[in-house]
């Protein structure tokens, strides 16, 4: 019997209040499970506006710990609820004034797996993340869920490769990259990247984007989030987009559920067999420039 996993993606448009977010996410949620899906991955800091088209220090507020935090036990009960893994990208307090651009990985059964800090921070127009998060410090760990082999990447990550090769090494089979990209030079490249991620690493990767123009700046949240094979195929299409700048409202909003057939990765790797022929002593610039 092949071994597939039904998947989903949630890209959703700003409520207005962290709790209209997270009900919203939750009744999508309990949608997919009633789908069949078995994992859910959320979109960046999922339960609130993206903030960081401002630099305004009310939005330290929005942050809580993890996994101690009120939203993380919430986020449990309905991994519990709906028997799915999900995947939960929040604005993560680790101490007074320390924060990071995590997302919190919770089993089919509700319990709390670990997390992924946001490695590499913009820092321009549009995207002041410097102001508010910490470059993360946990290394890219995969976890053991109820459907396999899960890392996770988020939002600027998608732009290095290097992050996306170690959890391929470390044995991911679904990379998950939740974000918060606008229209612009990295939508020509949104198609690409988390493709060739896919492609030079062996695994499917399940990537979200929000939609939506939010009140605090004038970034065109364009959607468009996928799924793709270890070939760098989509998993059937891609998800709604608007076309027109300053048309990403609301109707954009979609629940993606896709079957992936993870058999694909052992096929693909035996075909393709880069692991085996990388040269890491050869690397050494990489990381001694």
């Amino acid at each position: 019997m092949p071994r597939i996993v039904r998947a989903a993606l949630l890209q959703a448009s700003w409520t207005g209040d962290p709790e209209t977010m997270i009900a919203k996410h939750e009744a999508y949620a309990r949608e997919a499970a009633n789908q069949g899906a078995q994992v859910m991955c959320f979109q960046e800091l999922f339960n609130g506006p993206y903030f960081c088209q401002v630099q305004d220090r009310q939005f330290f507020a929005h942050t809580e710990p993890i996994p101690d935090g009120p939203t993380t036990q919430r986020m449990q009960a309905l991994a519990q609820e709906t028997g799915m893994v999900l995947i939960v990208p929040m604005y993560e307090a680790d101490g007074p004034g320390i924060y990071y651009n995590t997302a919190a990985v919770i089993d089919a059964d509700g319990r709390y797996l670990g997390k992924y800090r946001k490695t590499h921070l913009p820092h321009q127009p549009g995207f002041w993340e410097k102001y508010y998060f910490r470059p993360g410090n946990l290394g890219y760990p995969v976890f053991e869920t109820a459907v396999g082999k899960i890392g996770v990447y988020i939002c600027y990550d998608r732009h290095f490769p290097e992050g996306a090769r170690m959890l391929g090494l470390h044995g991911a089979e679904i990379v998950f990259i939740p974000s918060a990209t606008s229209r612009g030079l990295s939508q020509h490249l949104w198609c690409i990247e988390q493709t060739g991620h896919a492609i030079a690493n062996g695994y499917f990767v399940g990537t979200i984007n929000r939609v939506g123009v939010e009140p605090l700046g004038d970034n065109d949240f364009y959607g468009q989030s996928y799924f793709c094979t270890p070939r760098g195929e989509f998993v059937t299409t891609l998800g709604d987009r608007s076309d027109l700048p300053g048309q990403g409202d609301a109707y954009n909003e979609e629940l993606i559920v896709r079957d992936l057939n993870l058999d694909l990765i052992r096929e693909v790797r035996d075909t393709w067999p880069f692991y085996r022929d990388r040269r890491p002593d050869m690397y050494e610039k990489i990381v001694n420039p």
